[in-house]
């Protein structure tokens, strides 16, 4: 094993309660939604392209009405989590900096462009990472980033450490080893490797 590509939610941190904030900030502004959003919504959504975010919490508006609002909000939640930040799991930092020492790091998630940055900026976490990758710079899927990141980088043993069945799903696509963080959002059908939390990974590798 020469490198770990690293989810972002449900993996190294969670962000809902600053994303909830910023969402509901924004759609209070759009007089045809009448509900705002809560975290079970956005916990359902983890793993999720914006696209398909955009059509589970708001199904009932048109797909121009989704575009311009998920954008929106996105914005929003970019500005909020660079001055916020989100809940880095326990001794996610520690972690890193061991593990870094051994292995290069990456970051394959699914989000907009701006988001890892965003999460680097609040929490200084860019150190020990050497790339990243995401649909909103690519227009690709997981499993696809996930190869690009390994061509890239010339990656020749990596693992994918996420938390739902979409990073399962993309980790089997690229062809690596998948590690579930079982203390994330979501349930696996199956995994090569299986962490409670996050330090685990010293255990493990």
């Amino acid at each position: 094993m020469d490198s770990i590509i690293f989810d972002l939610d449900g993996t190294i941190w969670d962000p809902i309660d600053t994303v909830l904030n910023a969402w509901n900030s924004c759609i209070r502004k759009h007089s045809q939604i009448k509900k705002e959003l809560t975290r079970t919504d956005f916990e359902g959504t983890m793993g999720l392209q914006m696209h398909d975010i955009s059509k589970k919490l708001f199904p009932y508006l048109s797909e121009d009405a989704r575009l311009k609002v998920i954008t929106e909000c996105c914005l929003t939640e970019q500005g909020y989590l660079k001055v916020q930040g989100g809940n880095l799991y326990p001794n996610v930092e520690e972690v890193l900096k061991i593990l870094s020492n051994k292995y290069k790091l990456y970051i394959v998630s699914n989000c907009q462009d701006g988001y890892i940055e965003s999460f680097y900026e609040f929490h200084k976490l860019d150190k020990y990472f050497f790339d990243y990758e995401n649909p909103g710079r690519t227009g690709l899927p997981k499993g696809a980033n996930i190869c690009l990141i390994i061509e890239r980088n010339n990656l020749s043993n990596p693992i994918y450490v996420g938390d739902t069945e979409g990073d399962l799903k993309a980790a089997r696509y690229a062809g690596i080893p998948f590690v579930y963080a079982k203390y994330g959002f979501g349930q696996v059908s199956e995994h090569d490797e299986v962490i409670e939390k996050f330090d685990d990974l010293l255990k493990r590798f």
